[in-house]
C-alpha cells in the first residue's frame, strides 16, 4: 500500500519529509504537535505495515535527530500509543527493522516496468540522500533473488518426506542457483552506497535501544508503560532468508550468536518466524542426503553448502568495506585531533564503531555464523571422506573463492 485512509495525513505529511525536517532540526517539534489518532481506520495488512514504517521512520528521526549526543528519553505518546497498538497487531517491535525499511518500503516508478533498481523508488526515506535508497534497494533486490529458493524449500521438504531423490536434487540445485543470485544483487552494493555516507550518515538512523551507549537505559514509550523498553536495530540477520536456509540444511549457531539469531526472529513479520519454525520442524534433510548416498543429492546438497558459505563471505567482504575500512578512519581522524567534520566518516557515533546497528560485534560474529555454515559440509568421495574424520575440510569445500552476504526479508 502506498496510501493511508485520509484520517492518518497528519502522519504523512511528517513521515514524507523527516530528512528535511531532521536537518532543520525541526522534527522533534513538528511530531509534538501530531495529534494522537486512533489505529482503528488501519483495516489491511497492508495499511498497517505502510503506518508501521511511517511511524518507524518518524521513531528513528526523532531519537537521532541531534546525533548520540542528545538523545531523548522519553518518546511522546502521540507517536508512541499509535505505534505500540500498529506493532501489536503486526507482531513486529516498535522499531524500524528490516521488514519495515526494505521488505514494505518501495514501489515501482512505472508500474509495468522490471523489478529492477532503476525502476524502484523509496515510500519513506532517512538521511542518506542517494546512498540510503541504494542501500534498501539493493538488500530489496537480494530479497528478489531469494525468491526461487524460497519457493523451492517445501519441494525440499516433501521430496524428503517421500523418499523421492530426484525431487529434492533438483529443488537443492534451483536454491543453490538462487543464492549464486543473492550474492550477485549484493554486489550492487558498491555501485550504489558510497561507504563514508553509509558509515558516517545513515548507520544512527538505523541504530536502536539495546546494547547501545548513547542510549543505556532505553526508552520510555508514553501512555504505554512508565518503564523503557529495549529495542535492537536493523540488522541483516532480521531477514528471514538464511534462517530459513540454515533450518533446511541443519546449520546450527550456538552461544551467542544463536542466541542474538533467535531474537532477531521476533524482530521478523510473524509468517515469517512461522515459516522458519515449520521447516525446522521437519526431518533432517542432511540426514535424508547422508541416507540416500546418492552422488548427485550429495553434490546438490554440497552445492548449497558452498554458495550459502559463498554468500556468507561477500557479507563479511561488504561489512568491512563499509564498517570496518570507514571506522579505521574515523578513530585515525581522532587520534589526530581532526575533529571537524570536513569527512563524512567523523559524524559517525562512536558507540557504533565495533558493532552492527542490531548491537552485535560484528565481525566475530559474521565469521563464526559463516564456520558454523561450513560444518554441515558433506564429503563428495571417499577420500574426502577420509580426511574429513580428522576435522579437515572436504576437499569440494576449500575452494570457495568467491564470496558472500547476509540476510534480508521475502515479501
Amino acid at each position: 500500500s502506498r496510501e493511508l485512509p485520509p484520517y492518518y495525513q497528519p502522519w504523512m505529511d511528517i513521515a514524507q519529509h523527516v530528512t528535511e525536517l531532521i536537518y532543520s532540526h525541526t522534527l522533534r517539534s513538528h511530531i509534538l504537535k501530531m495529534p494522537l489518532l486512533n489505529t482503528r481506520f488501519l483495516e489491511s495488512h497492508r495499511e498497517l505495515r505502510l503506518a508501521h514504517l511511517a511511524l518507524s521512520v518518524m521513531t528513528m528521526g526523532y531519537v537521532w535527530q541531534e546525533g548520540e549526543n542528545d538523545t531523548v528519553k522519553i518518546l511522546p505518546r502521540n507517536l508512541a500509543v499509535p505505534y505500540w497498538k500498529v506493532s501489536q497487531r503486526l507482531g513486529l517491535p516498535p522499531i524500524l527493522t528490516h521488514a519495515d525499511a526494505v521488505l514494505a518500503n518501495w514501489k515501482k516508478r512505472d508500474p509495468h516496468g522490471p523489478f529492477d533498481i532503476e525502476n524502484l523508488e523509496l515510500l519513506v526515506t532517512l538521511p542518506g540522500g542517494d546512498s540510503v535508497r541504494g542501500f534498501f534497494m539493493v538488500t530489496l533486490l537480494v530479497e528478489l533473488a531469494a525468491v526461487p529458493a524460497i519457493k523451492s524449500i517445501p519441494l525440499v521438504i516433501n521430496g524428503v518426506q517421500c523418499g523421492d531423490a530426484e525431487t529434492v536434487t533438483s529443488a537443492l540445485e534451483e536454491i543453490s542457483q538462487a543464492m549464486e543470485g543473492m550474492t550477485d544483487a549484493l554486489k550492487l552494493m558498491h555501485a550504489y552506497v558510497k561507504p563514508d555516507v553509509f558509515y558516517g550518515i545513515i548507520r544512527i538512523y538505523l541504530s536502536g535501544w539495546k546494547d547501545n551507549s548513547s542510549m543505556p537505559a532505553g526508552l520510555v514509550y508514553e501512555g504505554i508503560q512508565a518503564e523503557p523498553m529495549e529495542y535492537s536495530g536493523g540488522s541483516a540477520a532480521q531477514s528471514s532468508l538464511l534462517h530459513c536456509f540454515d533450518e533446511l540444511l541443519g546449520v546450527k549457531h550456538e552461544d551467542n550468536c544463536g542466541a542474538f539469531l533467535t531474537r532477531m526472529r521476533n524482530y521478523m513479520p510473524s509468517s515469517h518466524k512461522h515459516l522458519i519454525q515449520d521447516i525446522s520442524l521437519q526431518p533432517s534433510l542432511r540426514g535424508f542426503v547422508q541416507q540416500e548416498a546418492s552422488e548427485l543429492l550429495t553434490a546438490a546438497f554440497q552445492l548449497c553448502v558452498t554458495k550459502l558459505m559463498a554468500l556468507r563471505s561477500y557479507h563479511i567482504n561488504v561489512v568491512s568495506c563499509f564498517i570496518t575500512v570507514p571506522a579505521a578512519r574515523a578513530r585515525q581522524l581522532r587520534r589526530q585531533g581532526n575533529s571537524s567534520q570536513e569527512e563524512t566518516v567523523s559524524r559517525a557515533p562512536t558507540a557504533l564503531e565495533e558493532t552492527g546497528t542490531g548491537g552485535s560485534g560484528i565481525m566475530s560474529f559474521l565469521k563464526t555464523v559463516r564456520d558454523r555454515t561450513r560444518d554441515v559440509s558433506l564429503p563428495l568421495d571417499n577420500r574426502a571422506m577420509q580426511k574429513s574424520t580428522n576435522g579437515a575440510q572436504p576437499q569440494n569445500t576449500q575452494h570457495t573463492t568467491h564470496q558472500t552476504h547476509l540476510q534480508t526479508n521475502r515479501f
